[in-house]
């Protein structure tokens, strides 16, 4: 079991890492691969190694039937593992950056509130609670956790519908050796 959620979350990280270089690499900061939903989009895919990897392990080791728990502890397994993987790349994204995601998020928002005609009482309560923010984010303790769950509550999602789809064994059931 620990081979497959290695596997299938090491493929699941790679690619949304590959993706997020590529992805960075062709477009603006501003273009649609920069954006929420395309980083999403990504995640999805990328993830649909969870319901690969339950699969397998539903028919090469268990011979085709799984109960909803196991299921549910491998698909959260491979979500782990891809979670670390997309920590990993993102600190070392930000070293390679010198850390400048913080400062540069904090000053495209501010940039858009000021663009929204808000007061300047409300602007610079704004801004106090960005340079917070930006403050904090500098602080590995704080940062990783948030960043590890920008993935892994939607690989814990497609964890739950793969265990509860593939615990009924008649869903893509396990070719049988001619």
């Amino acid at each position: 079991m620990l081979r497959i959620i290695i596997k299938y979350g090491s493929v699941s990280g790679l690619i949304v890492i590959l993706t997020m270089i590529l992805g960075h690499v062709l477009s603006s900061s501003e273009g649609f691969f920069a954006g929420a939903v395309f980083g999403y989009l990504v995640m999805l895919v990328a993830l649909s190694m969870i319901f690969l990897g339950v699969k397998t392990y539903r028919d090469r080791e268990l011979g085709g039937v799984i109960r909803f728990w196991p299921a549910l502890a491998v698909g959260a397994g491979i979500a782990a593992v891809a979670g670390v993987a997309y920590v990993v790349a993102w600190e070392a994204y930000l070293v390679m950056t010198d850390y400048a995601f913080a400062s540069e998020y904090t000053a495209g928002l501010i940039e858009e509130k000021r663009a929204a005609g808000l007061s300047e009482e409300a602007l610079a309560a704004e801004v106090e609670r960005l340079r917070a923010f930006e403050q904090q984010y500098l602080n590995p303790l704080f940062r990783i956790p948030v960043t590890f769950t920008e993935i892994f509550p939607v690989g814990l999602i497609i964890a739950l519908i793969s265990a509860g789809v593939l615990r009924n064994p008649e869903v893509l059931p396990a070719q049988q050796p001619a």
